[in-house]
């Protein structure tokens, strides 16, 4: 029994994960949460190509949380995009890419899983001045390249007719 008492306890000492970031924040002031299934993305009118359809329909939902920047809590900025930063500095969550610059902005994509089937993108983008976004892709078995196929298709998408909207309005 005491063993088991140990596993448990031991198990939650291993820090913050970034599901527990969400739930813990999507309330607080400074941040806005969006869950959304992905069917509001409305790629099922779109031409896609047969990869394209594929990632597609692996895809289950997103959850995205952002924390909008302004001069009074740049302090508070600063301490929540460390604490996602640590969190993404676990070894389970693999890195696919980096871009962007310090002037205009930077964007992490890491992902939960293997070279060929990801259970779960991370997209961490930042833009001077405004904040930091945090989107999860959930699903099943993404397929990385097929994935990267499927964003080609979501550049293209309205978002000002789409309940998206509200989420991109929270950074200008």
């Amino acid at each position: 029994m005491i063993l088991i008492l140990t596993a448990i306890l031991s198990s939650c000492g291993q820090g913050e994960s970034l599901q527990s970031y969400f739930v813990f924040n999507q309330e607080k002031a400074d941040f806005m949460s969006v869950d959304v299934p992905v069917s509001i993305l409305n790629l099922d009118d779109q031409n896609l190509t047969e990869d394209q359809r594929e990632a597609y329909e692996s895809l289950n939902k997103l959850n995205m949380l952002g924390f909008q920047k302004t001069a009074d809590n740049t302090e508070v900025y600063n301490e929540e995009y460390a604490k996602v930063m640590t969190i993404l500095k676990d070894s389970k969550y693999q890195e696919l890419f980096r871009g962007g610059n310090s002037s205009d902005g930077k964007i992490i994509v890491k992902y939960l899983g293997d070279d060929t089937s990801i259970d779960e993108l991370i997209i961490v983008g930042t833009a001077k001045d405004k904040g930091f976004a945090i989107v999860r892709v959930l699903g099943d078995n993404m397929e990385p390249a097929k994935i990267i196929k499927l964003g080609d298709a979501i550049k293209s998408l309205d978002y000002e007719s789409s309940e998206l909207k509200q989420f991109s309005e929270f950074f200008k």
